[in-house]
């Protein structure tokens, strides 16, 4: 009775938002938990295919050989999954972004599969995608049946931001997200919009780091400081690496259209690995999976690459991550382009050593990301926590702003097509 009591003291807009603390709670506790499932049983099957397989058969699971054969095969497996399983792992992932409208429950078990076996299998794209769609269908089929005056875009926005929150580990990335997306008729302030999904961020940010404490942050020499010189290096830099995004945003129809040539996914995908598989082999197992642990590694020693090493790392990801996405591979676009932007962002300093790391690897990430999601918070939130220095944050938002001219208006990496329901 206190409590109610106390509710209906507070100003209308607050007893609006008030119920909505505990649905957001649960959905972004959950969101985490689905995710961390989702990536633990990816993380054990791809133990098995990467190191206790080839173990077991005398081989080594870093020859071009069993990259090449492993992911022709893991090709085939999705292939099977898209072809065999009931609604056919969802949508073609070309045409989805990071938050679209829910997707019926009967096509979640496909999508789980395939993305699992995806991200195992060393593909080049991260669990994002899907297991925002998971979440946002789980969240809305349960929610309406709970409370069904409720509005479907409420647990839409509150799966979405709980997922965000999981995958970053922080609630920002959430609410800079939902900035850009949240739009409609809502006439609500954008805080009272952003209430309930920051509190499902937290929860599903909080869930994440308590049990797996996950981080985009690589160890690099800190920024010496701003210098009129970084100024431009940065613009410079992020300019150009948004120019490498746009030439896969370009090739991403090409590619796309190709692969439907070819009819069938079993065959679609079993090819899209064959090409994996040959990509993988030749820029060896740091091109493969989703990007994430692979660019702590690459940062670790930086000394140990030169240009040359450090430009096919680059190319061959983002070709990777281009046919990927284009073929039928369940996954996300984001974590692959954070590694291409490191890798770009080495080759920078590489090329002029007297531009600092951190620089060059933030504005790399900045300039990337813009290309190839369209989403500006995002990017920049991304490629300030990848080295996280405040110092840097400056000199960031002046590099956004060429890069920006540059991606602003040109097409998107995303099939514009009409989208079945199942």
């Amino acid at each position: 009775m206190a409590v109610a009591a106390r509710i209906t003291a507070l100003p209308p807009q607050a007893r609006a938002l008030a119920p909505l603390v505990v649905p957001a709670l649960l959905v972004g506790a959950g969101a985490s938990f689905l995710l961390l499932a989702l990536s633990w049983v990816a993380e054990r099957l791809q133990v098995v295919l990467w190191e206790r397989l080839p173990d077991a058969l005398g081989v080594s699971g870093t020859s071009a050989g069993w990259i090449f054969g492993m992911l022709t095969v893991v090709g085939l497996a999705v292939g099977l999954v898209v072809w065999k399983v009931p609604g056919h792992a969802g949508p073609d992932p070309a045409t989805t972004g990071l938050v679209d409208p829910p997707l019926p429950v009967r096509l979640l078990p496909g999508i789980a599969v395939a993305v699992v076996i995806g991200l195992a299998g060393g593909v080049s794209l991260g669990p994002e995608n899907p297991i925002t769609a998971i979440n946002i269908a789980l969240a809305y089929a349960l929610g309406m049946k709970a409370m069904p005056r409720s509005r479907a875009a409420d647990w839409v926005a509150l799966a979405a931001a709980g997922t965000v929150g999981a995958l970053f580990g922080t609630p920002v990335a959430a609410a800079l997200i939902l900035s850009e997306i949240v739009m409609g008729d809502d006439p609500r302030p954008l805080w009272d919009r952003l209430f309930a999904p920051l509190v499902a961020a937290g929860a599903g940010a909080l869930t994440t780091v308590l049990v797996a404490h996950p981080t985009f942050r690589i160890d690099v020499p800190p920024y010496p400081g701003a210098r009129l010189v970084d100024v431009v290096s940065a613009m410079v830099i992020s300019s150009a690496a948004a120019l490498a995004g746009l030439v896969a945003v370009y090739a991403f129809p090409l590619f796309h259209r190709v692969f439907r040539q070819l009819g069938h996914p079993v065959v679609m995908l079993t090819v899209g690995g064959l090409v994996l598989g040959a990509l993988g082999a030749l820029g060896g197992q740091l091109t493969l999976f989703k990007g994430l642990d692979e660019m702590k590694e690459l940062t670790a020693h930086p000394e140990g690459h030169g240009a040359g090493n450090l430009l096919l790392l680059a190319v061959v990801k983002l070709v990777a991550l281009v046919v990927a996405g284009t073929c039928g591979f369940r996954g996300g676009r984001i974590f692959p382009a954070v590694f291409v932007g490191v890798a770009l962002g080495m080759l920078a300093h590489a090329l002029v050593d007297a531009v600092p790391l951190s620089l060059a690897i933030t504005c790399a990430v900045l300039g990337i990301l813009l290309a190839t999601t369209r989403q500006g918070w995002l990017s920049l939130f991304t490629a300030a926590v990848v080295v996280m220095d405040l110092a840097l944050l400056p000199v960031l938002c002046v590099a956004a702003l060429p890069a920006w001219l540059l991606v602003t208006g040109r097409p998107e990496m995303l099939i514009h097509e009409e989208r079945p329901a199942g």
